[in-house]
């Protein structure tokens, strides 16, 4: 692998790379209508870390206790070199193969034996580099919570970088909402993967030092066979503020449609824009319609200049709704949810905690359990705008394409200042 503590590169967190999203392109299962949630974490309690808000060389990074160092050599046996059936995904950054290692010794293991694993190998000329990359393995080497994607080990071997990654194997979400033929998510587990990526927000951001995830969205949500939802792709996550500091300043870094808009304009980072980019993917899950979609005209290419003409109106909730849902939904806790995300793409200062976030999704699903044991007799509502025209097609993602340009939507990119507001 090299001698990492030569080089002593520090990571500073300011990303200056161009990066793509890292979900992973895999099986889609059938849609199960129950969604039972995994044990509530204690909203008390704080995780301490190492400082994450100071550098750390490259050497004290690769040589955290919580990972393993692989060869190359290791990973081509465990994805069967790399071949093209092993392939579960592509994006900017490389490429996402299916592999296998030994529960155990972590070694390489049979194709079918052992434990499956994710492989992402970055492209040498991906938009992904190797700060991204580093800041990766330095975060999810500390960071451990259910609802964030565990990272089992990295391979640093000449030009070669990647990492392994526990196998999520219903994908992203991303695909379960917008891929062509998927199988339509019904409501309740649309809150449940609401409610688990909630939790891993709050957990990064209650930590005893905080972190700011910077670039949630759709295609970073990882689904596992039950649903759950966990947290992938750290490459631009940051250190929150310390001590008086009520920001970090930093390159304007994430993906448009996404990223807060008084973050776009000063490069002010806070634990505020992950909160705005949360109401964004909540939007997402009532509407069914992609952050920003350059098949639609006018206001309706963005989602949140789009959802404005709803506003303080309940009955207008029905009109957003996505038509795959079939009317399938519980009145009352849509409209709430609609709300919790507007107040989620509000102004700022008026946003509320992810805490507060969680525990409103949470207090839901609660009260959706004790008034309703079976859920074949949770009272529904058949919205009267199905066949609204306002909700005709759905964009569709090509699963393997050539390198997008950095200027797309959905690449993570530095994006340009623009004016306050838009």
């Amino acid at each position: 692998m090299g001698n990492c503590c030569t080089r002593q590169k520090e990571v500073d967190g300011s990303l200056s790379s161009h990066a793509t999203p890292g979900g992973t392109n895999i099986s889609y299962g059938n849609s199960h209508s129950s969604a039972a949630l995994t044990p509530k974490t204690n909203k008390s309690e704080k995780r301490s870390f190492g400082d994450l808000s100071s550098p750390r060389t490259e050497c004290d990074i690769l040589s955290s206790p919580n990972l393993k160092a692989f060869s190359f050599s290791e990973l081509k046996n465990a994805t069967r070199n790399f071949r093209p059936d092993s392939l579960i995904g592509e994006g900017g950054f490389g490429y996402v193969y299916k592999g296998w290692i030994d529960e155990q010794t972590l070694e390489a293991g049979r194709p079918g034996c052992g434990m499956v694993v994710a492989v992402k190998k970055l492209k040498p000329e991906g938009f992904q580099g190797h700060k991204e990359w580093l800041s990766e393995v330095d975060y999810l080497g500390q960071l451990h919570h259910p609802n964030l994607v565990k990272l089992i080990g990295f391979c640093l071997d000449r030009e070669n970088r990647l990492l392994v990654y526990e196998f999520m194997p219903k994908g992203s979400l991303e695909n379960h909402l917008f891929r062509r033929g998927a199988r339509p998510l019904p409501w309740s587990l649309r809150m449940k993967v609401a409610i688990g990526a909630a939790r891993g927000l709050s957990f990064l951001h209650d930590s005893e030092q905080q972190v700011i995830y910077r670039d949630f969205k759709a295609s970073n949500i990882l689904l596992d066979s039950e649903f759950n939802a966990k947290l992938s792709d750290f490459g631009l996550a940051k250190a929150g503020p310390t001590g008086d500091r009520t920001h970090v300043s930093t390159q304007v870094m994430g993906t448009q449609g996404y990223a807060a808009p008084e973050y776009i304009a000063t490069g002010r980072l806070t634990s505020k824009c992950d909160v705005y980019s949360f109401g964004v993917v909540l939007l997402e899950l009532l509407t069914g319609r992609r952050a920003v979609d350059k098949t639609k005209v006018g206001d309706e290419q963005n989602l949140v200049d789009w959802i404005k003409q709803f506003l303080g109106h309940k009955r207008k909730v029905f009109r957003i709704m996505d038509t795959k849902l079939e009317g399938q939904y519980p009145h009352k806790e849509a409209i709430t949810v609609t709300g919790l995300a507007l107040n989620c793409i509000s102004e700022a200062k008026v946003r509320p905690p992810m805490s507060k976030v969680l525990s409103t999704l949470e207090e839901l699903h609660d009260s959706r359990e004790a008034s309703s044991p079976s859920r074949t007799e949770l009272k529904m509502v058949r919205s009267p705008y199905r066949k609204s025209p306002l909700r005709n097609g759905y964009a569709s993602p090509v699963n393997k394409s050539p390198r997008p340009s950095p200027l797309q939507t959905h690449m993570k990119s530095p994006l340009a200042k623009s004016p306050r507001g838009r």
